[in-house]
């Protein structure tokens, strides 16, 4: 992605808030590398302690002073609102600090659909790209609201020209049970997409973990469908199981993640300030691929 990235223009990128080494350095690089083009927004001085200290030039970035963090995540998103970005990037600020900026019900970015997090991550020995949603954002999402969880993926994956993804919901088993409420709430989001509430993608569910990933568990519990063992999309119950997930893919099986935020104006760059620089430019390259999407289908003409 980082590659096919580098061939479209870079996109001009609104960074809240990079006042430590790796938010900046993240964004310096991506510069760097052609995939953004970045408008610094923060304490002046200390973007430019923070670059003198690591050795990084921003002399020919644009910096939009504020006074702090709070103030960083509000400029951000006026900034946005001004069209003077395509793209949203976490800096160095706590996630509630710029959500509570993009969900504000006055100024912020929010649209008709529900914003949701997705990590795209590449497993090592793992022949697909897993897309693992949300991990971030809803704690406890309800059916409404996983619809369009769902949907933010789907949609994630296709303009990011990956083709139509295999969709797994989650759960402890791949039975329904009244006992665990995540399977009702599966075989309903199968149901909605067959009735055309869900769209681009196929859909299965509820699968355990290990018959969503691997074809010989799903075969050995006798599930048949073109989802089960080769899912690309990973629907998790809640929030809990998802950032366990992602984070055990990260530190134990060594996957390299990307972070993007959906359902908003534009694509909101969200990754931890723990992640490394390769994280922070995977994580560039999936929402610089989604702008070029979106404006390509922005001029193609309306059919009369």
């Amino acid at each position: 992605m980082i590659t096919r990235a580098k061939q479209v223009p870079a996109t001009r990128t609104i960074v809240a808030h990079p006042c430590d080494e790796t938010s900046l350095r993240g964004a310096v690089e991506a510069a760097e590398e052609g995939l953004i083009v970045p408008i610094l927004v923060g304490p002046t001085h200390k973007i430019r302690a923070v670059a003198e200290k690591a050795g990084l030039d921003t002399g020919h970035l644009e910096i939009v002073d504020t006074p702090h963090s709070d103030a960083s995540a509000a400029k951000a998103v006026e900034l946005i609102h001004e069209a003077r970005g395509e793209l949203l990037m976490k800096g160095s600020l706590h996630t509630d600090e710029l959500m509570r900026a993009v969900t504000s019900s006055t100024s912020g970015l929010r649209t008709a659909r529900r914003i949701s997090h997705v990590f795209v991550m590449d497993v090592p020995g793992h022949p697909e790209t897993l897309f693992i949603t949300d991990a971030a954002i809803n704690i406890f999402p309800d059916l409404d609201a996983k619809r369009d969880i769902i949907q933010n993926a789907i949609d994630l994956f296709t303009q990011v020209g990956l083709g139509e993804p295999r969709v797994a919901i989650l759960s402890a088993v791949e039975t329904v049970t009244s006992k665990i409420p995540s399977t009702i709430e599966a075989a309903a989001l199968c149901k909605m997409a067959e009735r055309g509430q869900i769209t681009g993608g196929l859909l299965d569910g509820p699968l355990a973990f290990d018959n969503a990933i691997d074809p010989e568990a799903a075969a050995i519990k006798g599930i048949r469908s073109e989802v089960a063992g080769r899912a690309q999309i990973l629907v998790v119950p809640d929030l809990e199981a998802g950032n366990m997930l992602a984070k055990n893919l990260t530190f134990l099986a060594k996957a390299d993640a990307a972070g993007i935020v959906l359902g908003a104006r534009v694509p909101i760059i969200l990754t931890s300030r723990a992640d490394s620089v390769r994280t922070r430019l995977a994580s560039c390259a999936v929402a610089v691929l989604l702008a070029e999407s979106r404006r390509k289908a922005a001029a193609q003409p309306v059919a009369s």
